[in-house]
């Protein structure tokens, strides 16, 4: 029975019940599943996650959750220990008391009267995050998982770091947590415990970002949870699901290369959103794919499988004009890697061109200057347009370019392009970024992908080494995966920087890099075209979200400014959720917060990072609000942050802390 003949069940919510745990904690849940689910029992499909299913996130699970339940499943959302009601405390993500809760709760839902005993879970993001690592405690209710915008390796393609480069989302995300897990559980489901949840929450409220800052390299605290250290421990069927506008994207191509279970991997062009919602367009009908996904692992129905990899290729730049949407095609390949990619060796030559063809032996040089990389956008990309990068142009003009001729035919890539570069430095440690772009007859640049390397990290993320000055190295630096179409007519580009601000933090010294040719080149993953089915995914309207009232307008905003006077450039990113009052129960919620960051010419100990965040939590004379904040700078020995956390009933201050630390620098 096809999902449009399948009749719709009639729905029943439970608004809020509690799980409770082997230690008597009791986790809160929201629950939709069929009316009759106890006479005709369903699979029930896990949410795990700690952004408050009573506010955060209830408009986007209202888009999907009930209708997935109309098809026949029992859809689950469990806000994680310490956060929105449940009980108890939160540490950090993904402790090993995280994913035992998890466990616990699986086993909780196979054993309700209106379960069959099989389990799923769905999760983005975060809950992306926790789904793989809790397959891979293989609960023996859990038969399927989907996981979007998530990782397979927690220190490699993080919000931590990349390419053993510190990226200063690591503070940003800090102190985002840090905001979302400061606001109190609502009284009219905790009752007169509300305060004393709360106060305790933010007495033993974690600073994340030095948690995190401690661990400049991949050591044990990274491996825990990234199932790539052995990814057999996943043994159930995996759908991984991203888009190429998001920062999570390079763990869809890995999973579906390494797991052994059933596995397959879908790209769109949205930034980290689910596909329903997705923008940059088109977006796609997810709720759909989710539920022929759980028929088949969790119905054991029968059904077609799916190709390994159903990707969405780019066709051309984004003109940066009209509606959020980026025009192109889909396209599938039945394995991965994928006999259709072919590896295309363009060589960096002496005379800036980038040719099949290696060069006389040269060296080149490069000392970025220190903003290079504000045309990059935001590393965690979640609003669309205003967090992507823009014309390359003015970064372009910092750093080592290479071009090609214009192309006589368009070129689909798809896959990882990968930078193999001999180099030299002149400090003790240096980062070097790398971007491919192309090069449109306006002259106009357009980033297809980039990838950076702390060269310390050369020979391993493990155990760094300082680079002996003017010795030569080997570096490899695997760019973004993307699904790309450059335009004939149009010039490739590869473009070579030793600074990406504000996206990682710069050396502690300014740097010079040498290139040296020829044995530097990049490799273009190539598709060729292939006979095949052609990939049936219609374009769908964004789902809308509804629910509640906006009582305050909601905005993001991307300002760039250059102080003539001071010499420092300053980027600011400013959210702001507006206020909601949500329709069911009246709660009103806001959340708004800014990321600053500056650097000046008198070098890179001249960075910094500022973040503030203002939550607000109320009903009717009931008010609730947080301040937070966080900074960070460093000197050529250690990083030094600070955060400060202020919380109000009503007008009334009633908690205040900081936190202050400095942490060496490991060849960062």
């Amino acid at each position: 029975m096809n999902l449009q003949s399948r009749p719709l069940r009639q729905v029943t919510e439970i608004e809020n019940t509690f799980i409770t745990l082997s230690d008597g904690c009791r986790l809160a849940a929201r629950i939709w599943l069929p009316q009759d689910a106890e006479q005709h029992p369903v699979p029930a499909v896990l949410e795990y996650i700690p952004y408050r299913k009573r506010d955060s996130t209830a408009p986007r699970d209202e888009s999907m959750h009930p209708l997935a339940a109309a098809r026949g499943y029992a859809c689950v959302r469990v806000d994680i220990r310490g956060n929105g009601e449940s009980d108890g405390l939160m540490q950090d993500e993904y402790l090993p008391q995280e994913l035992s809760d998890g466990v616990e709760v699986i086993a909780w839902l196979a054993a309700q009267p209106w379960c069959t005993g099989s389990v799923g879970m769905l999760g983005i993001s975060w809950g992306g995050f926790n789904g793989l690592q809790i397959a891979a405690l293989r609960p023996p209710a859990l038969k399927a998982v989907i996981t979007l915008c998530s990782t397979d390796d927690r220190y490699a393609d993080d919000i931590h770091y990349r390419g053993g480069c510190l990226l200063n989302d690591n503070l940003a995300w800090s102190a985002t947590v840090m905001a979302y897990s400061s606001r109190p559980p609502d009284p009219a489901i905790v009752g007169e415990r509300w305060r004393g949840m709360w106060l305790e929450r933010l007495e033993n409220m974690p600073f994340l970002a030095a948690n995190w800052l401690e661990h400049q390299r991949r050591d044990a605290f990274w491996k825990h949870g990234s199932i790539c250290e052995n990814f057999s421990d996943v043994e159930v069927p995996v759908l991984a699901v991203g888009g190429w506008a998001d920062s999570y994207t390079n763990a869809i191509p890995r999973l579906v290369a390494g797991l052994t279970s059933p596995v397959a991997g879908l790209i769109g062009p949205w930034g980290h959103k689910y596909p329903q919602l997705g923008v940059p367009a088109p977006a796609m009908d997810f709720v759909a794919e989710m539920v022929r996904w759980w028929d088949r692992w969790l119905y054991q129905r029968p059904g077609q499988d799916l190709p390994a990899l159903r990707a969405y290729i780019m066709d051309g730049p984004d003109a940066g004009e009209g509606p959020d949407h980026r025009r192109g095609f889909w396209v599938s390949e039945a394995a991965w890697p994928s006999p259709n990619i072919d590896s295309l060796a363009l060589h960096l030559s002496e005379k800036g061109a980038l040719s099949e063809s290696a060069g006389e032996e040269a060296a080149m040089a490069v000392a970025s200057p220190l903003t290079t990389g504000l045309g990059g956008g935001r590393f965690y990309p979640k609003h669309g347009r205003v967090d992507l990068a823009v014309d390359q142009r003015t970064d372009d003009v910092g750093s080592l370019v290479f071009d090609g001729e214009p192309l006589a035919q368009p070129l689909d890539l798809l896959g990882a392009p990968v930078a193999e570069l001999e180099v030299s430095a002149d400090q003790p440690q240096a980062n070097v970024a790398v971007r491919l772009c192309h090069v449109g007859p306006d002259g106009a640049s357009h980033r297809i992908s980039v990838g950076v390397l702390n060269l310390t990290h050369c020979e391993s993320h493990e155990e760094p080494a300082a680079l002996q000055p003017g010795r030569r190295y080997r570096a490899r630096i695997v760019l973004d995966d993307v699904g790309y179409r450059v335009p004939a007519g149009h010039r490739l580009r590869v473009a070579l920087s030793t600074a990406y601000w504000p996206m990682i933090w710069p050396s502690p010294e300014p740097v010079s890099l040498t290139l040296h040719a020829p044995g530097s080149r990049i490799l273009l993953p190539v598709r060729r075209a292939a006979d095949q089915e052609p990939v049936a995914i219609e374009p769908v309207e964004a789902a809308a979200l509804g629910g509640f009232q906006l009582l305050r307008p909601s905005g993001t905003v991307r300002r760039v400014c250059q102080d003539a006077v001071t010499s420092e450039t300053v980027v600011e990113h400013a959210d702001d959720t507006g206020l909601k009052r949500f329709d069911s129960h009246g709660l009103e919620v806001a959340l708004s917060g800014s990321e600053t960051y500056g650097i000046g010419r008198s070098g890179p100990l001249s960075a910094w990072a500022r973040t503030h965040w203002t939550t607000e939590v109320g009903r009717g004379a009931w008010r609730v609000r947080t301040e937070s904040t966080s900074a960070m700078r460093a000197d050529a020995k250690a990083f030094y942050i600070e955060a400060e956390l202020i919380a109000f009933e009503g007008d009334c201050e009633v908690f205040r802390r900081r936190w202050e630390r400095s942490i060496p620098r490991d060849h960062v």
